[in-house]
């Protein structure tokens, strides 16, 4: 089980990725990447919500996005680096993390 949610966590780091060649893709090659990041992260996310409850993998999956994306963007594409912006990923990842450590494995299926 906690190799899915480690799985969970590239997926997310895919979505990173996936975003940022988004936005800065210029070539063929980056465009490639971009596409095959999408694939491999939602490819990922659909093999761990198959034991893993989708709603927290999803939340989890979304949100480690985001706040990669935003690093990423202050860190590497030149982001005027912001407080308030780092507050709120705080709350974003402590809030992941609240969801992964209070759902329970028998919230996984419901019939």
């Amino acid at each position: 089980m906690k190799i899915k949610w480690l799985l969970v966590v590239l997926a997310g780091l895919f979505e990173v990725g996936w975003a940022a060649g988004l936005k800065h893709a210029d070539s063929l090659f980056e465009w490639l990447l971009t596409i095959l990041s999408i694939i491999i992260s939602f490819l990922v996310l659909v093999y761990c919500s198959k034991e893993l409850p989708a709603t927290t993998v999803y939340a989890v999956f979304v949100g480690l996005g985001t706040a990669g994306t935003v690093l990423l963007e202050m860190i590497y594409f030149g982001e005027p680096f912001n407080w308030l912006k780092i507050a709120l990923i705080s709350v974003l990842f402590c809030s992941v993390i609240g969801l992964k450590t209070t759902t329970h494995k028998k919230d996984v299926h419901l019939s």
